[in-house]
C-alpha cells in the first residue's frame, strides 16, 4: 500500500535535487508531434460523480505521448478552442480541441529564447504564463532566474526581458510560480515559496501597474496567504466578474498531491496588504488529485468554464490532466 508514496517520494527528492543542481539536460520536443489521450472521471470509484464544491465537472482527459520531453505542463492559455500547454522545460504543445475531446491540429514548440543558453532545464524552468488578448503578447515566469519574459503570439520571438528587483530575494525554486494579466492591464505574480520576513505562512506578492517588462516597471509589495501553510500556490487566473481563482497545491504522504482552490478579490490587494482566499474546492482522495499547476478560464455562454492542468514531473506515477468544469458558486 505505501509503495506507490515511497516511489513518489524518492522520484521527488531526485527531481529537485537535480533542480537545485542546476546540471540536468533539457529535452526538447521532436519535430513530429504525437500525443494519445483517454478520458477520466472525476471520482474513479464514482463515476457519476461530477461536483465539487462550486465546481461542476465537465470531463477530462489525459494526455499521453511516446516523446520523452512530453509533459511537465505548468501553465496554458485557451483561446476559442486553441490550447497551448507550456512545461517548466520551455517547450510548449498546441492543439484546438472541440466537444468530442479529440485534439486537433497539434503541433510541438519550443520557446524562442529565454534565460540562460537553454542547454539545462534550469534555464528554461517556464513556471507561470498570461496574455493580452487585445495585442496577443504572451508573459512567461521563470524561476530559478526570478526573470519574466515577453514573446509574441505565436511564441516565435522574445520581445524584451526583465528580472524585477523586487524578486530579486525570491529563492530558485521559488519564484514566479503564478502570474496574471488583469483585465484592467495590471499583473499580479505569486511567488510559489518565498515568505515575506517574519511571516510563516504567507507568500511574497507583487502588483505591477501595467506590463512587468517595460521599463522601470516597480510593483508594490503585498502578502498571499494560502489556505494552508502546507499549500503553495502554484497558478492563477481572472474569472469575468475581475474576482481571482488561485491553484493552491501540497505534497504530502500518503495522498501525493493535492490541491485547494481559492477566491480572491483583487481589489483587497494594496501595498503591505496580507491577502487570503475563500476556499470554493477541494482536489483530494477519492477524486483525482495529482500535482495541478495550470489553470485557464474560458466561456461557454453564459457558463463560465475553468480547465486544470497537471505537471506530471515526466514521471510514470503522475499523469498530464486537462480537466474541464464549469463554475457555479451559490449552487
Amino acid at each position: 500500500m505505501l509503495l506507490r508514496p515511497a516511489i513518489a517520494l524518492f522520484s521527488l527528492c531526485l527531481i529537485l535535487l537535480l533542480s537545485a543542481s542546476g546540471r540536468e539536460g533539457r529535452d526538447v520536443l521532436g519535430k513530429v508531434p504525437s500525443m494519445q489521450v483517454e478520458r477520466v472521471p472525476l471520482d474513479l470509484r464514482d463515476p457519476a460523480r461530477t461536483r465539487v464544491g462550486a465546481l461542476t465537472y465537465l470531463g477530462g482527459i489525459r494526455l499521453k505521448s511516446p516523446d520523452r520531453a512530453f509533459g511537465g505542463f505548468s501553465s496554458m492559455q485557451i483561446k476559442g478552442d486553441r490550447f497551448t500547454l507550456l512545461s517548466d522545460g520551455g517547450t510548449f504543445i498546441r492543439f484546438r480541441m472541440g466537444a468530442d475531446w479529440a485534439p486537433r491540429e497539434l503541433r510541438f514548440g519550443d520557446l524562442p529564447d529565454g534565460p540562460g543558453s537553454g542547454w539545462l532545464k534550469a534555464q528554461r524552468d517556464s513556471e507561470s504564463m498570461t496574455s493580452d488578448p487585445a495585442t496577443g503578447h504572451i508573459w512567461v515566469g521563470f524561476e530559478n532566474y526570478n526573470a519574466i519574459w515577453r514573446y509574441d503570439d505565436g511564441l516565435t520571438r522574445a520581445e524584451r526581458s526583465v528580472r524585477p528587483g523586487a524578486m530579486r530575494g525570491w529563492s530558485a525554486n521559488g519564484g514566479p510560480e503564478s502570474m496574471v494579466r488583469l483585465a484592467d492591464g495590471r499583473f499580479v505574480v505569486l511567488s510559489e515559496t518565498s515568505r515575506p520576513k517574519g511571516s510563516r505562512t504567507g507568500r511574497e506578492a507583487l502588483l505591477f501597474a501595467g506590463d512587468p517588462t517595460a521599463p522601470g516597471a516597480e510593483p508594490i509589495r503585498f502578502t498571499y496567504l494560502p489556505p494552508d501553510e502546507a499549500y503553495d500556490p502554484s497558478d492563477a487566473v481572472q474569472l469575468p466578474d475581475g474576482r481571482l481563482i488561485v491553484l493552491n497545491r501540497r505534497f504530502s504522504v500518503p495522498d501525493l498531491f493535492t490541491a485547494r482552490l481559492t477566491l480572491v478579490d483583487p481589489r483587497a490587494i494594496r501595498a503591505g496588504a496580507v491577502v487570503k482566499g475563500q476556499e470554493i474546492a477541494a482536489l483530494a482522495p477519492p477524486l483525482l488529485h495529482d500535482n495541478y499547476e495550470a489553470l485557464a478560464v474560458t466561456r461557454e455562454g453564459k457558463d463560465v468554464i475553468l480547465w486544470i492542468a497537471s505537471d506530471d514531473n515526466q514521471q510514470f506515477w503522475e499523469w498530464s490532466l486537462l480537466l474541464k468544469f464549469r463554475v457555479e458558486f451559490g449552487k
